[in-house]
C-alpha cells in the first residue's frame, strides 16, 4: 500500500543502486557522508514487527549486506545503523559509514556539528557496483 503524502512512496529517496521485490537500497547525497545508504521498504508500513518473519529476516540481511560493502569499499571508523521513521514513518534503514574527523564524530549526524566538514569523494561508480553485488549475492543465496 503505497500513500500520497508519504516521500518514500512516491520517490525514490535517493540514487537508486539495487531494487528488489521487498526493498531498494540508495545512495543519499548527504553532504560529508558519502556512502550514506538507505534500505528502504518498498511497500508503505511504518514498524519491522508489521512485517513476517522472513521479510524482517531479508530487509536485515539487505542492511548487512549493505554494510559489508561500505566497510570493504571506504573503510570508515564506524558504521551507524538506525531506523528512526519519526519524521517519515514508512520503514527504512540508514547505514551511515563515520569517520572520526567527520563532522559530527562521536555524535549522531543530526546532532550540533563539532567542526568543518572533511570532504571525502569515493568512487560513487564502483561502490554502487560493488554493493549491487553483494546484494545480488544476497538474493540469489537466499532463493536456492
Amino acid at each position: 500500500m503505497q500513500t500520497q503524502d508519504c516521500p518514500l512512496c512516491q520517490d525514490s529517496g535517493g540514487e537508486l543502486v539495487w531494487q528488489s521485490a521487498l526493498y531498494r537500497v540508495i545512495v543519499v547525497d548527504e553532504a560529508g557522508y558519502p556512502g550514506f545508504c538507505r534500505v528502504v521498504l518498498n511497500q508503505h508500513v511504518a514498524e519491522m514487527t508489521d512485517l513476517p518473519p522472513e521479510q524482517r529476516t531479508a530487509i536485515m540481511n539487505a542492511v548487512w549486506a549493505v554494510e559489508e560493502g561500505l566497510r570493504a569499499e571506504l573503510q570508515p571508523h564506524k558504521i551507524n545503523l538506525a531506523s528512526l521513521g519519526n519524521m517519515v514513518p514508512h520503514l527504512h534503514w540508514h547505514v551511515i559509514p563515520r569517520w572520526q574527523d567527520d563532522r559530527h564524530f562521536p555524535a549522531p549526524i543530526w546532532a550540533a556539528p563539532a567542526r568543518e566538514p572533511i570532504t571525502r569523494k569515493p568512487d560513487l561508480a564502483r561502490l554502487k557496483a560493488a554493493l549491487a553485488s553483494r546484494l545480488l549475492m544476497l538474493e540469489t543465496f537466499t532463493k536456492e
